[in-house]
């Protein structure tokens, strides 16, 4: 029986599916749908992952001067900032590092480490690099190949709304579904024991 593709063909129809997919993925902007499509481990983002690891223990992390906001932060319903698109997912308990905030970014540095309550423990997702819009000196950063997102307002109550910024979220070590430098992740959970705060549909 003769194909109804060739080789040719077919790989044109399988482009324009992937397009067709990201343009069509709800809560995610066209500079996220870039993103998602080159989501992949490359060797300065496993470097990373690999100098990273040892903040498994997150008592490590604060002694090299990593200190909890406390809150889980959650998008249960998604939401939009300006021009950025949350969906519905979790960031978790941040520990931010105020020392390793600068004009350059370091891959072995970021700004805050991500974790997800799980019983009495935090566990390790992933890490965040972050600018202030001040420091940033009128150019969106890039890091690992990507262009940081923002500008956009601080995230209350862990930051005031007054602290623009640009942010990079990398989710090493708990797959996001909509890819890894999507800021919100849903498979990432608050539970109901940890103290959340839920961001609304209009951050």
């Amino acid at each position: 029986m003769r194909p109804l593709f060739n080789g040719r063909q077919r790989s044109l129809c399988l482009l324009a599916a992937s397009a067709v997919l990201v343009s069509a993925a709800p809560g995610v902007t066209q500079a996220q749908g870039k993103m998602q499509m080159a989501d992949q481990m490359t060797p300065e983002l496993q470097a990373a992952k690999t100098a990273l690891a040892k903040y498994a223990d997150p008592v490590a992390a604060v002694r090299d001067g990593y200190f909890s906001t406390i809150a889980c932060i959650a998008f249960p319903n998604g939401a939009t900032d300006g021009p950025m698109v949350y969906p519905p997912g979790a960031m978790g308990v941040h520990l931010l590092n105020t020392a390793n905030i600068g004009p350059k970014l370091d891959p072995a540095k970021p700004q805050v480490l991500l974790y997800e309550p799980v019983g009495d423990k935090l566990v390790l997702t992933g890490a965040e690099w972050f600018m202030p819009v001040e420091v940033a000196g009128g150019t969106a950063p890039s890091i690992f190949g990507q262009t940081l997102m923002g500008p956009m307002d601080g995230h209350e109550p862990i930051m005031p709304p007054t602290l623009r910024h640009y942010d990079l979220h990398v989710w090493f070590w708990k797959k996001n579904p909509k890819g890894m430098f999507i800021s919100t992740n849903s498979a990432v959970h608050c539970p109901k024991a940890a103290y959340t705060v839920n961001l609304g549909a209009h951050h």
